[in-house]
């Protein structure tokens, strides 16, 4: 079973990140930067690929990745983790032991400046609809074949470096479920991050909420959209009260969501 990293980032100059994240596997690294470039090497045994390309959105880069992978099972990743020693045989005895499995949420954790862990899987089963929405692009190993038939990619909408500014794992999730491919959640840690400056996330401001409109649009359709809106802003309003009141919130992903549909 090939496993293979696919890793999404900007202005490198070389490998060096290959030992940063502690990669011992394949992998293909995209590298945004100001120039097109290829860098190839066998490292530790694992064949290394990375290509610069000058342009930017997070979208373009995932696909990017995917669309050069030959391997059986695709890990996400972003420059910020460090994968555990063993996260290969990890992944691969996960999904040789769920063999009905084409998706699987490994954990992932966060660690905070103020000390907490951000855990996202709490137990293994089956990931739905309905909680499927809490998990990252950083949490997912795919068998690609299963990907590719489904005809599935990241939105060159969302994300960073594009109109709206994140959502485009979220999007990526639930449009696998309604293709029909089997996603599970594993408890296993493949990876840590800590926590540094997100390249998205500015604090809950009235653009935070127009691109998240936007977002429960392109997932929810005309109805459900509203539910998603409505349960968003009830569950996270102690986090975002102290900067914006719920009924402008409100408007704007209103506004969000008006947008995407103007344009599509």
């Amino acid at each position: 079973m090939k496993i293979e990293v696919l890793v999404s980032t900007m202005d490198q100059n070389d490998l060096s990140i290959v030992d940063k994240m502690n990669i011992t596997s394949d992998a293909i690294i995209i590298n945004q930067s100001n120039r097109h470039d290829y860098i190839e090497s066998k490292l530790n045994g694992s064949l290394i690929r990375m290509f610069s390309f000058n342009e930017r959105g997070v979208g373009k880069s995932r696909n990017s990745a995917l669309m050069r992978s030959n391997a059986d099972i695709c890990l996400m990743a972003d420059d910020d983790m460090v994968y555990v020693d063993n996260y290969q045989e990890i992944v691969a005895k996960a999904f040789e032991e769920n063999p009905n499995a084409e998706m699987i949420m490994f954990n992932v954790p966060i660690n905070r400046k103020d000390g907490k862990k951000i855990v996202k899987v709490k137990k293994n089963g089956k990931v739905r609809f309905y909680n499927s929405l809490k998990y990252g692009t950083v949490n997912i190993a795919f068998r690609r074949e299963a990907i590719l038939k489904a005809n599935l990619f990241f939105s060159l909408l969302f994300g960073g470096g594009t109109r709206y500014g994140s959502g485009e794992d979220s999007l990526f999730i639930t449009n696998s479920l309604k293709k029909g491919i089997k996603i599970y959640s594993n408890t296993a840690v493949i990876a840590e991050i800590e926590e540094g400056t997100s390249s998205w996330f500015s604090g809950y401001s009235e653009k935070y909420f127009y691109d998240r409109g936007a977002l429960f649009q392109a997932i929810g359709g005309n109805l459900l959209s509203f539910l998603l809106i409505i349960q968003f802003l009830l569950r996270k309003r102690p986090l975002y009260s102290q900067q914006i009141d719920t009924v402008s919130a409100l408007k704007q992903m209103i506004k969000g969501r008006k947008d995407f549909l103007r344009r599509n």
